[in-house]
């Protein structure tokens, strides 16, 4: 049985894969493939696909892996009914009352150096007097 997997490629730290069709009893790292279908650069996020083979691959019975079937279905490729994709995984949290968007509201603390300079200002600051207003004498 065929299968489209990820091969990965690149440096140390820095993987890329290339989106192989290969014999599903081969390992990936043996280099024997049927077919290289496209890229994949995981840091850039972006993917090169020959949509056509792909296709041609998929509709002749290759089964592609999890990863590979999400790629296919966001560059647009139509999956066969038989190929099972796996649901969207909801992220769970181990500690979420640790998180500091969900922590109460603090005000912002002031130091003493802070306090009297803000103190000094507003005594170096003559209060403007408060115009009263005057009657003026009706004629």
């Amino acid at each position: 049985m065929l299968v489209i997997r990820l091969q990965r490629t690149g440096r140390k730290g820095h993987a890329q894969f290339r989106v192989v069709v290969q014999d599903s009893r081969r390992t990936p790292t043996s280099g024997k493939i049927v077919a290289q279908v496209g890229t994949y650069d995981p840091h850039a996020k972006v993917t090169t696909l020959n949509k056509e083979r792909a296709e041609h691959y998929l509709s002749h019975g290759a089964q592609p892996s999890e990863r590979v079937a999400r790629l296919l279905t966001a560059e647009g490729v139509k999956l066969p009914k038989w190929v099972k994709a796996s649901a969207e995984k909801a992220g769970k949290l181990r500690n979420p009352e640790k998180l500091r968007r969900n922590q109460p509201k603090e005000e912002p603390v002031e130091t003493p150096a802070e306090a009297a300079s803000v103190k000094a200002e507003a005594a170096a600051e003559p209060e403007a007097p408060v115009a009263e207003e005057t009657e003026k004498p009706a004629e």
